[in-house]
């Protein structure tokens, strides 16, 4: 009896995890477009369903304005009051934009009201819960816990996270940022990840696909550089991570639990690789029922696509809108004006703007210096934008629909800390890969 309990368990863990990094991780060409099974499901729905996925994200905005009221916490904080605000203010505009009620020119203009609702929430709104679905395979039948005990020599000294947070890095770059987001957040809510370490995988791993590289890349005319590109930023963003971790408000965040202790890990002998096998079999021999699981993780998916979509449509908006018609971004470009001066950057106010902007939105700084830049500076604002990981029109309003417990200033500060990080370790890397820092060279 105790050998077939071991045999099934074995099998859950193997087939239902290879399933869940099949889904994932697998990137199958369909169409013409080669990604994974996951967006693969994304795209036939916003391509083939259109009509109602738009509809979709529209009832998900009018739920999310509503909750915090009759949940009655929208004034729990000043925070709770200006995003429970915010979500209303979401909700109105995707009802102007979908129903086309007269819309201002400059809500109609395409990289504006269209792009956050097309491009960003409907996107996002159904990655959140679908995603969800199959991350039951991925998170639940043992492979964060044989992840966890691999990885664990390289995560912990250079992050000071748990091995399985190597998951969620993963996700996040395959993926996108919020089923990265997903996964800490469930991980955190078991007790498996203190607070300070949850906030560090939050902020520090959870970027944005390589689907926005390709699109970043694209834009800037870096496709020749692909290879080169893709690397840098993903090695920048990490070395940012570990520095990030290291300094304040990461590391005074307490290593307090959501559960109210430790969820404690079994001990385990035998070589490092046995000691994974091990931990994988037995955490799915005790794995509840397939369909709970999946209806937990659609309940929590829901859940966080009512608190996220409709702030999206609203701090992205304000974001955009502050970026493009006000001055306030060119002032606060100045802040990173020295870090490109004192590397003897020609562009060094146009690159101090666009490291700004990528506060509201991460596209925004390609979309700036597209036309203008230097090959150096376009290179540099490339790894920026992916590596400061944090902006307003999406991943930081996901970060705040979670359980994690972090503010907002908190926030705010890490991506400055990102953002300067990601300049000086970046423009010497550029530099030595003979990126040139002269306006002549571009090519438009």
């Amino acid at each position: 009896m105790e050998k077939e309990q071991n045999s099934a368990a074995v099998l859950k863990f193997l087939v239902y995890s290879l399933f869940g990094i099949f889904m994932f991780f697998c990137p199958l060409e369909l169409g013409g477009k080669s990604t994974i099974p996951v967006d693969h499901i994304i795209t036939f729905i916003t391509t083939h369903l259109k009509t109602a996925a738009k509809y979709y994200i529209l009832l998900v905005m009018y739920i999310g304005a509503v909750l915090p009221f009759i949940r009655k916490n929208w004034n729990k904080n000043g925070i709770s009051i200006f995003f429970s605000i915010a979500k209303v203010c979401g909700a109105v505009v995707g009802t102007i934009l979908v129903f086309n009620l007269n819309p201002p020119a400059w809500l109609s203009r395409p990289d504006f009201g269209p792009f956050l609702y097309d491009k960003l929430s409907t996107p996002v709104g159904l990655v959140i819960p679908i995603g969800s679905v199959f991350l039951a395979f991925l998170a639940s039948f043992g492979l964060m816990e044989f992840t966890g005990v691999l990885m664990t020599p390289i995560m912990k000294p250079v992050f000071r996270t748990p091995g399985r947070s190597a998951i969620d890095a993963v996700a996040s770059f395959v993926g996108s940022y919020s089923i990265a987001l997903l996964i800490t957040n469930g991980v955190y809510r078991q007790g498996k990840y203190s607070a300070r370490e949850a906030a560090i995988i939050a902020t520090g791993f959870s970027t944005v696909s390589a689907t926005f590289l390709l699109i970043v890349a694209k834009t800037l005319n870096l496709m020749e550089h692909w290879g080169l590109y893709f690397w840098v930023s993903l090695v920048v963003t990490f070395v940012v991570t570990a520095i990030t971790a290291r300094l304040w408000p990461l590391c005074s965040i307490p290593d307090t639990y959501f559960t109210g202790k430790k969820t404690e890990e079994p001990a385990y002998s035998g070589s490092i690789f046995a000691r994974a096998w091990k931990a994988g079999v037995e955490t799915a021999s005790k794995t509840a029922p397939l369909p709970k699981l999946v209806w937990d993780n659609l309940y929590a998916g829901l859940n966080m696509s009512f608190s996220v979509i409709p702030s999206i449509m609203s701090v992205g908006l304000l974001g955009l809108v502050l970026a493009e018609y006000t001055p306030l971004f060119d002032w606060f470009g100045y802040v990173f004006y020295p870090f490109f001066k004192v590397f003897g950057i020609e562009q060094a106010a146009l690159a101090g703007k666009a490291a700004a902007i990528s506060l509201p939105e991460m596209f925004l700084p390609a979309i700036l210096v597209a036309k203008t830049a230097t090959p150096l500076v376009k290179f540099v604002i490339a790894v920026v934008s992916i590596s400061e990981i944090l902006f307003f029109s999406a991943s930081i309003p996901c970060i705040l629909g979670t359980d994690i417990p972090i503010s907002l200033k908190d926030i705010i500060v890490i991506w400055f800390e990102r953002v300067v990080l990601s300049i000086v370790i970046t423009i010497p890397i550029a530099m030595l890969l003979g990126f040139k820092d002269v306006v002549e060279a571009v090519a438009q």
